[in-house]
């Protein structure tokens, strides 16, 4: 797993004021774990002590971060913020790996794998939402703030608990009932109108610098954020040794790489720079080559069972190569301003050396095929004619594989000379990077590769070799499994809206203002009560028989009937209301309506806030409905989608139940 570096030649700490470097913390608990309990809870209680030691470091860091305004001490603190956030993510992750008592030790042998780049999740401040909330729900909704307490304590709960999710699928659940929640808060209490006014408070993931904005926008993205973070972690962990594994930490990285492409595409404004578009660019692309490097592990663990059969030795250099070109692309784009003013340069670094041990494996398991003599692998050599690239733009593509031993050894030779040139170049970057040379494991892989291209090399070497090999083609990067970019599965946990007591969203929410009407008594007059219902959830009075006893109340058409002889009926069926009213007999009902009110501003027009503009269907998920309501969107309608007027008529009737109420 690759920490963060913290840039060379700048910064205020010394660096013997770090808690532990990544070294002696995978070190130590590698043999910690087979120790007693009681010295597993003291290791336990010591990574507390560092971590509320860098939290008493951020918070000095931060207000000093605010109160300045010189632009060299902004800078620096930024850095040392940068510093403090790497150490708290390390602390964290080894953390949770004492609470699960989980065995990260590597597989020894040719089963040793690079390690991939997980991202830290961005972290947040504790938020009150008791006082906000309570005075909206008495000022707007009329109705009493403190018989929410318990609504608002299980939204606290639910948020407190998504700052230190698990790292496995319950994480995930609990990260998409929260943004579930969210999307429910933001239909109902979050309009251009009125809004609560709360004021969320994020840290940057790759920075530490926080970064705070008031629209429920950045709430949502910074937990969608976190929700493709945690998916990256999840397939770091990953045991790549076995076909399962490989499996699961390429669904993963393709899961990360949906949420951050559903950010980047909706996501405006973003007031950090890990949720910039060019930083949700990079990591999409860096999480699409995760994932094929998944692939190609997989592909590795059933031909390194059958290493002379030539077929599987040309598929897995096309594999390789493809590898090699995705991570040139993400080192590529790592080195783009602005992204390479902030990403840590470990992760540019790793990128390039993946795109160089790629390259060379690429190289070393064309050589491996062209070794082969037997008959068999004759016919099969002169059919794979778009293994190799020309070496010369005006060259045919896909020249035929030489059929001649002695060519396919020489030829074979030069593959393998790139093999050992792109290796020792993927160590010479190793040993550049601070924080790489730490990562043993990075360098017993490309070590263990340069070591079997040299015996190669050496098995093919011949005395009467006077003549320098001739330049080995390019491989074709080519793939039989394109990764994809999957969405995540936000609408797999099933949530019920905390406020589903204030009524429908449909009219009960800050888009709509609204006056209660009642109760106000009628009884049946010459058959019915002058009134026609349609609709459910709630139920609309769609028109008013002239001179009849609703009119005589006054009741308008287009009211909302909330309650029926004292029971509130906000979420009632449209049959269920008419049931009601047929059962009344000549003492009448006692109804009490909603009557809506203009709105001081068109919906669609003014400021429009920084926010995620996406229509739920657009983006192939819907957010679950609570029972008893009709679909609404949940995050508001799309700029290609026209917003419909508050109070506007209601479309015809299609109930098959609409009938005039006897």
């Amino acid at each position: 797993m690759i920490l963060e570096e913290r840039p060379d030649g700048q910064g205020t700490g010394e660096e013997s004021s770090r808690p532990q470097d990544d070294g002696s913390i995978r070190k130590g608990y590698g043999s910690f774990v087979q120790n007693q309990p009681g010295q597993l809870q003291s290791h336990r209680a010591r990574l507390h002590q560092q971590i509320s030691k860098e939290l008493r470091m951020r918070t000095g860091a931060e207000n000093l971060y605010r109160a300045t305004s010189n632009t060299w001490v902004r800078e620096t603190v930024a850095l040392e913020l940068s510093y403090v956030n790497s150490n708290l993510q390390l602390l964290k992750e080894e953390l949770a790996e004492l609470s699960t008592s989980v065995d990260v030790d590597q597989p020894e042998g040719e089963g040793i794998t690079i390690p991939m780049i997980p991202l830290g999740l961005k972290e947040t401040k504790e938020l009150d939402w008791a006082t906000p909330l309570k005075e909206l729900i008495s000022e707007h909704f009329g109705e009493d703030g403190t018989s929410f307490e318990t609504e608002i304590q299980e939204l606290e709960d639910l948020r407190q608990a998504t700052r230190t999710p698990s790292r496995d699928e319950a994480g995930l659940d609990l990260l998409a009932a929260y943004y579930s929640q969210l999307c429910f808060l933001d239909a109902r209490f979050f309009s251009p109108s009125r809004s609560p006014g709360l004021l969320f408070h994020w840290y940057d993931s790759l920075t530490g610098v926080p970064a705070q904005q008031r629209a429920l926008a950045f709430e949502k993205g910074s937990v969608l954020f976190n929700i493709g973070a945690l998916h990256t972690q999840i397939g770091a962990r990953q045991d790549c040794s076995c076909t399962e594994g490989t499996n699961h930490a390429a669904e993963a990285f393709q899961r990360a790489a949906g949420a951050f492409r559903l950010l980047r595409e909706n996501f405006s404004h973003a007031p950090s720079p890990d949720m910039s578009a060019a930083s949700l660019s990079m990591l999409e692309q860096l999480m699409i080559a995760q994932a094929q490097e998944c692939i190609f592990k997989g592909l590795l663990l059933p031909a390194s069972a059958t290493p002379d059969i030539c077929p599987d030795q040309l598929q897995l250099a096309q594999e390789a190569a493809q590898v090699a070109t995705e991570y040139g692309l993400v080192h590529r784009a790592m080195a783009q301003p602005p992204v390479r003013d902030y990403l840590p340069a470990s992760w540019t670094n790793l990128a390039h050396v993946k795109a160089e041990h790629f390259c060379a494996l690429a190289h070393y398991h064309a050589a491996m095929a062209l070794c082969e003599s037997h008959p068999a692998a004759k016919g099969e050599l002169a059919r794979q004619e778009h293994v190799f690239q020309p070496s010369t733009p005006h060259e045919p593509l896909g020249p035929t594989l030489p059929q001649h031993p002695e060519d396919r050894r020489k030829l074979a030779k030069a593959h393998l000379k790139r093999a050992i040139l792109g290796q020792e170049e993927a160590l010479r970057l190793h040993t550049l990077c601070r924080v790489l040379r730490k990562v043993d494991l990075l360098q017993v892989v490309v070590t263990q590769a340069l070591r079997r291209s040299l015996a190669k090399y050496s098995q093919l070497e011949r005395e009467d070799d006077f003549f320098e090999a001739t330049e080995a083609p390019d491989i074709q990067p080519k793939t039989h499994q394109t990764p994809e970019v999957r969405m995540p599965s936000l609408s797999q946990v099933k949530v019920t809206d905390f406020f589903h007591r204030l009524g429908p969203l449909s009219v009960f929410s800050t888009k709509n203002r609204w006056q209660l009407v009642g109760p106000v008594h009628m009884t049946r007059g010459e058959g019915s009560f002058g009134f026609t219902l349609r609709g459910d959830s709630p139920v609309l009075i769609a028109a008013v028989v002239p001179g009849g006893q609703a009119e005589s109340a006054g009741l308008k058409e287009g009211d909302y009937i909330v309650s029926v002889n004292g029971q509130p009926c906000k979420w009632w069926k449209h049959l269920e209301v008419v049931t009601q009213l047929r059962s009344m007999g000549e003492e009448g009902v006692s109804l009490q309506v909603v009557s809506l009110l203009p709105s001081p501003e068109p919906r669609g027009t003014g400021p429009r806030r920084a926010a995620l503009l996406w229509n739920q269907r657009e983006c192939g998920f819907e957010t679950p409905m609570p029972t008893r309501t009709r679909p609404w969107p949940i995050l508001g309608w799309s700029r290609k989608n026209k917003q419909g007027k508050t109070g506007s008529h209601p479309d015809p009737c299609t109930n098959r139940n609409c009938v005039t109420c006897p």
